[in-house]
């Protein structure tokens, strides 16, 4: 009596690709550069501890380069002219010692504010944003929002837990910059929700302020608001006030364009 033979079926599985399974594993510096890798490490000869020490070493600098990009995309800074293009002789009055001090980070891990009042055009913006800048480089969380954006976005929000979520978003960065208080008016209710966000920073995380007005002025853009003396207090307690006065350098620029189109001419 005879049996059938069974037949075997074969089932062709694909091998990942050393790049995959790499990257399969976390290490995504050493996929990307695996060939070339590969190529140094047998033309130099490395030995097996070198190669681990130069895999890790090279896991360690992307994994900073990685993070710095992720922090970057996160803070929302936007583009902006560099620190070294400011122009420090233009205002007619800048206090350059608070913003040298300022550019050591010493604010951030005190839990210090720092506000930049000025008219427009003077430079507020553009050292608020390489402060942001230099802090997402030091390895700090950074969020950058003009006061409009901030406040629509509380404002558009009546759910209980999505107000409390965004309320989460604007408290938890290390550095926190709240661009343009002044230049919008709000309804007394705005200065509500901007107090909802210093009171919890406060003491515990830092922000960078920029305004067009003196805070004696602030009731003209928050009007009837109870709350303007608590937030100012709890706003300036910890911080360093500094004044830029001069005219706009923007008009001072456009300005010098318009003359030398006419001297092309």
């Amino acid at each position: 009596m005879s049996f059938p033979v069974p037949t075997t079926t074969t089932t062709t599985t694909r091998t990942p690709e050393l790049k995959e399974q790499l990257a399969q594993i976390g290490l995504l510096a050493l996929a990307e550069r695996s060939e070339d890798f590969l190529a140094r490490a047998s033309k130099s000869r490395f030995s097996a501890r070198q190669v681990v020490e130069e895999i890790v070493r090279l896991e360690l600098t992307e994994g900073v380069k990685r993070s710095l990009q992720r922090r970057l995309e996160r803070s929302r800074i936007g583009r902006f002219k560099p620190i070294a293009d400011f122009d420090w002789n233009w205002p007619k009055k800048i206090e350059t010692d608070v913003l040298e001090r300022a550019f050591t980070l010493d604010f951030v891990d005190e839990h210090r504010n720092l506000v930049l009042l000025g008219a427009n055009g003077v430079g507020k913006t553009m050292i608020a944003k390489n402060l942001a800048y230099q802090a997402a480089l030091a390895g700090h969380s950074v969020l950058f929002v003009t006061a409009a954006e901030l406040l629509d976005d509380l404002r558009s929000e009546v759910a209980h837990t999505t107000f409390r979520r965004k309320l989460t978003k604007y408290a938890s960065p290390k550095v926190l910059v709240i661009d343009e208080v002044g230049y919008l008016s709000y309804d007394h209710h705005a200065a509500d929700l901007l107090y909802q966000i210093v009171d919890r920073r406060y003491e515990k995380k830092s922000i960078v302020l920029t305004t067009n007005l003196a805070f004696r002025e602030w009731n003209t853009v928050f009007p009837n608001a109870t709350s303007i003396a608590t937030l100012l207090d709890k706003l300036t307690h910890h911080a360093d006030v500094t004044v830029i006065a001069g005219q706009s350098y923007r008009v001072h620029e456009s300005q010098k364009e318009a003359e030398a189109r006419r001297k092309k001419k």
